[in-house]
């Protein structure tokens, strides 16, 4: 369990309850100003998510696991946003998938230099069903979701949903200490992968990931609320 929260911390959420779209509340940049008080045990840091910016195959729906996709221009100008967003922030650790998609997202965001690729951020190997709409795998096949029924083998041999977490706990267990030590880290991936991320951070079933949404470039923030973990921030905009 982590130690107890200090009152704040120079890398916190400045408010608890913030407007649904006001940054300002979100992003606070470090002090370089010491303390004058007794030193206290560190505040939890924050495991910060930013899901890659648009691409061809997100703005049609298609499945896109594998096929390693680049940023369209306006893909590349969210990035740009979140970016602008998050200056100023600082990050113990800097993990990114190793999807083109994700790894340009973590260069135009301004932290290409610090990331390290991670293949359990890589997103859902979804086997037959890659390159495919929701509509035509119900087309094809009757009642699906991805969450419950997975996917079957093609080129690639798809994934369950236990297979995804699995993979989804092992990035947490990389970064928890920092966590725990005060520290933020980033995480620059894919949409079905953060979202049993998120599941996972909370200590829901490999299903859980189905109750959120997460739009490309979009930023999210998980962390403790008095020692338990709660999503701080989802599926956030920037300013363009």
């Amino acid at each position: 369990m982590p130690a107890p929260p200090r009152s704040r911390g120079p890398s916190s959420m400045c408010h608890p309850h913030p407007g649904p779209h006001d940054l300002r509340y979100r992003w606070t940049v470090p002090s370089d100003s010491a303390s004058t008080t007794e030193p206290t045990p560190p505040k939890p840091g924050q495991i910060v998510l930013v899901r890659h910016g648009e691409t061809a195959w997100s703005l049609t729906g298609q499945h896109t696991g594998t096929t390693d996709l680049p940023l369209t221009a306006n893909g590349e100008e969210q990035a740009r946003s979140v970016g602008r967003a998050l200056e100023g922030r600082r990050f113990s650790q800097v993990i990114t998938s190793p999807r083109i998609r994700a790894r340009r997202t973590a260069e135009l965001i301004g932290y290409g230099d610090q990331a390290v690729v991670d293949p359990n951020l890589a997103e859902w190997d979804y086997g037959a069903y890659e390159g495919l709409t929701s509509a035509e795998i119900v087309a094809e096949r009757g009642p699906w979701n991805l969450w419950r029924d997975g996917v079957p083998a093609g080129a690639t041999p798809g994934e369950n949903n236990a297979e995804v977490q699995a993979r989804a706990l092992k990035v947490l267990a990389r970064v928890r200490a920092d966590v725990h030590a005060g520290s933020d880290v980033l995480l620059v991936a894919h949409g079905h992968i953060l979202r049993a991320l998120a599941a996972a951070w909370l200590e829901l079933p490999p299903t859980g990931g189905q109750i959120f949404s997460l739009a490309t470039s979009t930023m999210s923030a998980l962390g403790y609320e008095h020692d338990a973990p709660v999503i701080l921030l989802w599926n956030a905009p920037a300013a363009s």
